[in-house]
């Protein structure tokens, strides 16, 4: 196996150039099928999110992709479709393409909505799972604008007061750009979502803090146990099944696509996802510089020292910096037998 083998957790994990990582990606969905453009775009958004520390919708997430490509639930060919469009906002449908290209060009097209009005928003209908949410805030960013998406789940969250999952986890992405560092806070409405569940299991590592219910409705901080029960957290308990139900609402009413129930609950056949991408271009307010200082002593104030907690403060978005400065110098960690299947596939 190409890679240098470190300890994360309590299994062997290996460091793969990040090159490598992803013309390995290419290569595999090129032999999916994959058109050269679209191959080296999806490979990249894939890619990006192992080397900015998603793994779990990275590399981790790449074969269960695969595999849905191949059972037909996703459509590699199908590119979104504008349905309907006023003023700054736009109505798309993604033909159940793939969900990272899909995102990708709905924040796109509300970047550009927003160059036009100040304010531009993308509903995306008929897509699949995005993958990793932060790769759309951090798009919107780097562009300069403050971007906001969301996106609906199958049902893999109970509601606060129920043990049946009937609502989504329900990733939230905010994202302000800034000269030192953008500001990017990727959440799911699950105090874990199921890609860290399946992240720590496979590390055989405890989560942190308590992030579910196990089969005889016990608090745990043991990921299997979790998944098993089907019964994550939600964060912030009833405000966090709040906030799970009216992202989902807003998401199905803006793009005119489906809810949470009446998508499939199996991981599997997870599709029809609908999705809001919104941006804000500041730099028409014609105030960039006050904007950039408010951001700055934001995050000034934010990070000042506490008596008597010696804790460093991160800002959203912080770590993911630091992770990807770090991988990029000395390599992408990937798990061994996810790194050989996928090598496998590219072969």
């Amino acid at each position: 196996m190409n890679g240098r083998a470190l300890g994360l957790g309590t299994t062997a994990t290996c460091r793969v150039p990040y090159p490598e990582l992803l013309n390995t990606l290419v290569r595999a969905l090129l032999r999916a099928g994959f058109e050269t453009e679209r191959a080296a775009r999806c490979a990249q958004l894939f890619a990006e999110s192992s080397r900015d520390g998603v793994y779990s919708h990275g590399l981790n997430r790449f074969p269960l992709f695969l595999s849905m490509t191949r059972s037909g639930v996703i459509d590699i060919r199908a590119e979104p479709q504008l349905v309907s469009s006023s003023g700054l906002l736009e109505r798309w449908d993604g033909g159940m393409g793939p969900g990272n290209l899909n995102a990708y060009h709905c924040m796109d097209r509300a970047l550009k909505l927003a160059d036009l009005h100040g304010v531009g928003c993308a509903a995306l209908a008929n897509t699949n799972h995005w993958m990793g949410g932060g790769t759309y805030g951090w798009q919107a960013a780097d562009a300069g604008f403050i971007g906001i998406c969301w996106t609906n789940t199958c049902p893999n969250l109970p509601p606060w007061g129920a043990k049946e999952p009937r609502i989504g986890n329900n990733p939230l992405v905010i994202a302000v750009p800034r000269v030192d560092g953008h500001i990017v806070l990727d959440m799911a409405m699950s105090q874990f979502s199921y890609g860290a569940l399946a992240a720590h299991r496979m590390r055989r590592e405890l989560l942190p803090v308590d992030g579910g219910y196990d089969l005889d409705g016990r608090l745990t901080r043991i990921p299997e146990d979790i998944e098993v029960s089907h019964r994550p957290l939600p964060i912030g308990y009833w405000k966090g099944s709040g906030l799970a139900l009216m992202l989902d609402m807003v998401a199905g009413i803006l793009s005119g696509g489906r809810t949470t129930y009446q998508v499939a609950a199996e991981p599997e056949k997870e599709t029809g996802l609908s999705q809001g991408f919104i941006a804000f271009a500041v730099q028409r307010l014609g105030d960039g510089d006050s904007t950039r200082e408010l951001s700055d002593q934001v995050i000034r104030h934010f990070q000042s020292p506490s008596e008597g907690d010696g804790g460093q403060v991160r800002y959203p978005g912080e770590r993911v910096l630091q992770t990807r400065r770090e991988n990029l110098a000395k390599g992408v960690p990937v798990e061994p037998v996810v790194w050989q299947q996928v090598q496998g596939l590219a072969a």
